[in-house]
């Protein structure tokens, strides 16, 4: 038994490791939506933030009360009025709202201050430290609807904020903001948490939801083993963004979503979208490669692009110490002049970094991804995986369901990444005609 658990733990730990190391001394704003804390999941969440914040990670912690608010509505007989997915705050719902905020401080900073035996946050402890950080302003009339005392985020103490992480401290931010002459204002905690990661410049914007993540083809089955896309790049949700009506409720799909835009065009580079359902699931998308929910990346598309001609120099450049050292099959530049449209390559300052090539076999719904090429400058900054998660787009953009690679040194890489290993048999058959047994080249396939 103990020899099982050695052989499962020790890989697995190896492969969390490179994330604890780049994580350390990050800043996350974690917005979490009041139907976790009504579904029980605060104790669970709040150990598993208490666990990241051990690890180096400064945490903001932004949470909601939609549901708890509209308990306390229904206690006094008062209905809950929402228009433009924004709540209508009159002087019951005002009241309200403090209420549940006041309770859900004193119930989130009794969980941080359990250090139970037993679970991650044994021998914890964990300052929780809130603040007037916001500085609020009213909606006003809207379309002919006037929000009364609901507000929008003027400003940000950005300084404050940093100065209690410093401390180390985990910032706890309610949906609410004063104006300069002390009036308050109910905000939306997605409004809150979306201003505070952009002022601050966070590191990762992180909503725990409702909702398992984004779903770019609505057309796919339910039943397919990933129904989500675990990674959007920022042009691909500005345009799926573009076809979607305004969002009323927080499971239309556009509800987080264009918070993540917004967050990713001010800065953020890493935004996400997590179900709290999943027990972990802040833990998985932290420290698991492929993540559970769907993140909004900033991929600065000056840098990760598709190749054009004058990229040929950069790219022979780039692998030619690779083809002499036997990693890759060597290529002439007639060949990588005639297939450069098939080529993404990764540029930083003018200079090719990063590079890999896509040789699709629609008849098999597959492609070939060839001459994955991280520079030795450039290499354990990610860059690869950038490269892998474009060219899985590309392929994925052309209606096919995997990729493949044939390797002969880097295997381990790609298993570490969802693939599998599979018989040369396996190979589409115009690929398996210019197969080299005598290179004895390892086939890895992943499902896209």
């Amino acid at each position: 038994m103990s020899t099982v658990f050695n052989f499962t733990f020790v890989p697995w730990f190896r492969s969390v490791a490179p994330y604890i190391h780049t994580h350390r001394g990050k800043t996350f704003v974690v917005a979490l939506a009041g139907e976790a804390i009504a579904a029980g999941k605060l104790q669970n969440i709040a150990q598993d933030l208490a666990l990241i914040q051990s690890m180096g990670i400064k945490i903001v912690l932004v949470h909601g009360f939609r549901p708890q608010v509209n308990e306390q509505l229904a206690a006094k007989g008062h209905e809950a009025r929402y228009s433009h997915g924004i709540r209508i705050t009159d002087e019951v719902a005002l009241d309200s709202a403090q209420e549940a905020a006041g309770q859900l401080r004193y119930e989130i900073e009794a969980a941080f201050s359990q250090g139970l035996p037993n679970t991650p946050m044994a021998g914890s402890t964990v300052r929780v430290i809130s603040g007037n950080f916001i500085t609020a302003r009213p909606v006003g009339v809207v379309d002919g609807v006037d929000f009364k005392h609901s507000g929008l985020v003027r400003k940000v103490d950005a300084v404050g904020i940093r100065r209690t992480l410093d401390f180390g401290a985990m910032v706890l931010m309610s949906p609410f903001g004063f104006s300069p002459t002390g009036e308050a204002f109910n905000l939306t905690m997605e409004e809150v948490a979306t201003s505070v990661a952009i002022s601050i410049q966070a590191d990762k914007l992180i909503f725990l939801t409702e909702i398992p993540g984004i779903r770019i083809d609505s057309e796919l089955p339910e039943s397919e083993d990933n129904p989500i896309d675990t990674e959007l790049p920022l042009a691909a949700a500005e345009k799926l963004l573009a076809s979607l009506p305004p969002p009323q409720k927080p499971t239309d799909t556009a509800f987080y979503l264009q918070h993540c835009v917004k967050a990713c065009k001010g800065g953020v580079e890493r935004n996400h979208i997590l179900p709290f359902a999943l027990d972990g699931a802040l833990l998985l998308e932290v420290y698991v490669h492929d993540g559970v929910g769907t993140m909004v990346i900033d991929e600065k598309l000056e840098s990760l692009r598709e190749a054009t001609v004058d990229d040929i120099g950069g790219i022979l450049q780039l692998i030619e110490p690779f083809e002499r050292d036997g990693t890759l099959v060597k290529r002439d530049r007639t060949e990588i002049e005639r297939d450069v449209g098939h080529y993404t390559v990764i540029e930083h300052d003018g200079v090719i970094f990063g590079c890999a090539a896509l040789y699709p076999y629609p008849e098999a719904k597959t492609a070939e991804m060839a001459a994955l090429t991280v520079s030795p400058q450039s290499q354990s900054q990610g860059d690869g995986e950038r490269i892998l998660k474009r060219i899985e787009h590309r392929a994925k953009a052309m209606g096919l369901e995997s990729i493949f690679v044939l390797t002969t040194r880097t295997m381990h890489w790609f298993l570490k990444r969802g693939f599998q290993q599979v018989n040369p048999d396996w190979l589409p058959e115009a690929r398996k005609r210019k197969y080299n047994w005598d290179r004895k080249s390892q086939v890895l396939v992943k499902k896209i």
